[in-house]
């Protein structure tokens, strides 16, 4: 049996099963990310959720394994040569998950460069701008009632953003053609928020980009994202 004990974050959510992956995480766009990829990848998991309610992000077991203070996070107790890992950053656990499996991401080399530049897309750019959006439209909208600015610069640059991803997906299944990869499951979450989490459907005018919500919904109608949509689950 894996011995965890090292990290401090399992004495506040302790392993029920120390010998598989240990994922700390919310189902938000950036928290489902990992949790879809590990049922993609068929990887036995156990997932703690973290309560942003009562701010468990910030607390110092937290901030052992991410002093960014941000979900998800994961311990793999299998890690490079058979010691155990923490990881931390939705983007680098996609591409670790990926690279530990085979899968999710091409095995050549330049389709998986490829593929990694639309996952840096997605932590560079429609994370922190769809993020923003949804900030000031949905959740500080009393905040800036009588200035219009920061809604409509985050709105305009969500839209800015579709419109890459609609370019992209013209004549694709998916970023990378017929290769379901991790930039998919990197991206989708975020798009599937804007449109229903954020209620920003109209305002962001999904209607104009058809290959990005057809995209979308062929992303939430894989198994693997039905399941880790809701993970980790309220107790």
């Amino acid at each position: 049996m894996a011995d965890l004990s090292s990290f401090p974050i399992t004495a506040r959510w302790p392993a029920k099963n120390p010998d598989i992956i240990q994922l700390y995480s919310l189902p938000t766009p950036n928290g489902v990310k990992v949790s879809i990829a590990l049922e993609e990848l068929g990887l036995a998991y156990e997932a703690h959720r973290i309560s942003f309610d009562t701010n468990e992000q910030k607390s110092p077991e937290f901030l052992s394994l991410n002093p960014n203070g941000r979900i998800p996070a994961i311990i793999d107790p299998n890690g490079p040569d058979g010691k155990p890992i923490g990881l931390f950053e939705s983007g680098a656990i996609l591409i670790y998950l990926a690279e530990k499996t085979g899968k999710l991401l091409p095995a050549d080399a330049a389709r998986r460069y490829e593929t990694l530049c639309w996952v840096m897309f997605q932590m560079g750019g429609i994370g922190p701008m769809f993020g923003q959006f949804g900030h000031f439209f949905k959740f500080a909208a009393d905040k800036v009632a009588n200035n219009p600015y920061p809604v409509q610069r985050y709105r305009d640059e969500a839209k800015r953003l579709l419109g890459v991803l609609e370019a992209r997906l013209e004549g694709r299944q998916w970023l990378m053609g017929e290769e379901y990869t991790i930039a998919d499951i990197a991206t989708y979450p975020w798009a599937e928020g804007a449109r229903k989490f954020y209620g920003g459907a109209e305002v962001l005018d999904y209607k104009s980009f058809p290959n990005v919500m057809d995209w979308v919904d062929r992303g939430l109608a894989r198994p693997a994202a039905q399941k880790g949509m809701e993970i980790p689950r309220k107790e």
